[in-house]
């Protein structure tokens, strides 16, 4: 049986809050009706998030509302 480890995840996330942060937006999104990204029969939706991170499922991806929000307010 292979088992996952925080120090997995930690190969492709380089902060552990935002790996905390990750797990459970994915946690969410699975409950929501999302399908799983990689087969894992009889695991919590959270070892399936973090099976999700460490095989390079879930890409961070950062909004682009903040990005200008910042933008705008180095401007002002």
């Amino acid at each position: 049986m292979a088992r996952i480890t925080i120090d997995d995840c930690m190969k492709r996330v380089s902060n552990r809050f935002l790996l905390c942060n990750m797990v459970v937006k994915r946690v969410r999104q699975i409950r929501d009706g999302s399908e799983y990204l990689v087969s894992s029969p009889k695991n919590e939706d959270i070892v399936v998030s973090l099976r999700e991170i460490a095989a390079d499922k879930i890409i961070l991806q950062e909004k682009e509302e903040k990005k200008e929000k910042e933008k705008a307010s180095v401007v002002a």
